[in-house]
């Protein structure tokens, strides 16, 4: 069974930051693809950053490209997204997702509020 546990957000001011993690398990987490979604208050699912198996490869959706940056821990078997510069755009539920794109399993998620 795919168990994804989000942890890490937090209420922050405009301009500060946050790491999120997602612990994985029940499925080969080296060798799948995986992304972050987050979805504001009001809108639909949106698919923020991706990174491939072996971590080679990582892409960003243009709103948190500079800011964001997403990373692994093949050992571990966790999955990061390090969150900079943050505005009050980026509140909202963030999952980590088994995949690529907005519609794989994903946890329960965290939330994030930033604060202007």
């Amino acid at each position: 069974e795919v168990q994804l546990v989000e942890s890490g957000g937090g209420l922050v001011h405009s301009g500060g930051s946050l790491r999120l993690s997602c612990a994985a398990s029940g499925f080969s987490f080296g060798s799948s693809d995986m992304s972050w979604v987050r979805q504001a208050p009001g809108e639909g699912p949106e698919w923020i950053s991706g990174i491939r198996s072996g971590g080679g490869v990582t892409m960003y959706d243009g709103s948190v490209k500079g800011r964001f940056a997403i990373s692994r821990d093949d050992a571990k078997n966790i999955l990061y997204l390090q969150m900079n510069s943050l505005k009050p755009d980026d509140t909202g539920v963030y999952w980590c997702v088994k995949g690529w794109g907005p519609f794989g399993s994903r946890g329960q998620g965290t939330q994030v509020t930033v604060s202007s």
